[in-house]
């Protein structure tokens, strides 16, 4: 496992660099890989990001600026904020087994690539990136704006419970820089689309509750994005619905992807372990926030998902 200054160096070593992000970005993927983009080049590196077609136009103006254009070979690969190689894109498919190295948070982290740097008790990838872009000499206020995409985006704007002292010293040190953090929390954190607000207002209404509603489970078929007319910036971070019902330390978001294949998003509190859940099912993720996917009908998922839940907690009830 390499340390930030190994892995400073290592990149200080490369050139001609595709970065890769992972299926469905987050900010936190798009944040880390467009800030070690810009630093690279300036550093004089010839570096781009792999365009990414699950990208949302929240997060598109962040990564556009950095796509590799047609033709565009790869000397040296990277990944950020990939636990495993199942989380790469379609058009990244063809990088497994060849990435040279990873840099990644989670629990659940495969160790895939030739050289690799963890940092599993971390908010966000982006606070891992700091210290990298810090080692490199790269912190200025292009790649700090892109690191506050990352943290921001991996922590709710710092309400989830994995925001640490660590993250604020961060956060403050990228907002010393002198960039203006208004645009970022306005558009992720501020903004709802109308379509957003009626996905929102049938997942609450068709929601089933568990365990003695401390469980709640969120549906979002292919049907309903339809009817709706709903895009996939509509759709962004829906998991993050379920954890504000009062009385709810589990929440489950089941969303289609295509027939019978479910993307599983699992939001927890300490009594439930997102992490091991969603390895059953053949996920991770963190503790508190994990997901998987699984091709089956929904009766069956929900099987599935609730036998899981009951195998991980010993009070689960239901």
């Amino acid at each position: 496992m390499l340390s930030v200054k190994e892995t400073a160096a290592l990149l200080r070593s490369f050139d001609h660099i595709l970065i890769l992000t992972h299926v469905r970005p987050d900010g936190d993927t798009v944040g880390c890989a467009a800030s070690l983009c810009a630093a690279l080049r300036s550093l004089g590196k010839t570096a781009y990001l792999l365009p990414n077609p699950g990208l949302t136009d929240t997060s598109a103006p962040y990564f556009r600026p950095y796509e590799a254009p047609e033709g565009f070979v790869a000397e040296k690969v990277v990944s950020t904020d990939i636990a495993t190689e199942n989380l790469l894109p379609e058009n990244a498919k063809a990088y497994a087994g060849r990435i040279d190295l990873a840099i990644d948070h989670h629990t659940s982290f495969e160790h895939f690539a030739k050289e690799n740097i963890l940092r599993a008790e971390a908010a966000a990838c982006g606070e891992l990136m700091y210290d990298i872009l810090a080692e490199l000499g790269c912190i200025n206020k292009v790649t700090a704006e892109l690191l506050y995409l990352a943290i921001s985006t991996d922590t709710g704007c710092y309400a989830y419970g994995n925001t640490t002292a660590r993250t604020h010293a961060v956060t403050a040190a990228l907002m010393e820089t002198g960039i203006d953090v208004y645009p970022i929390n306005k558009t992720f954190f501020g903004t709802k689309t109308r379509r957003r607000m009626a996905l929102e207002a049938d997942m609450l209404v068709n929601a089933e509750y568990f365990d003695e509603n401390r469980c709640v489970f969120l549906y979002v078929p292919m049907s309903l994005m339809a009817s709706i007319g709903a895009t996939e910036t509509d759709a962004e971070d829906l998991s993050s619905l379920g954890r504000q019902i009062e009385g709810v330390d589990c929440a489950v978001t089941f969303r289609e992807l295509r027939p019978n294949v479910w993307k599983l998003s699992v939001r927890t509190d300490k009594r439930v372990n997102a992490t091991r859940v969603c390895a059953m099912l053949g996920g991770g993720g963190h503790p508190a926030a994990a997901g998987c996917t699984v091709e089956a009908p929904l009766e069956q998922v929900k099987a599935a998902v609730l036998a899981s839940l009951r195998a991980e907690v010993a009070d689960f009830e239901g």
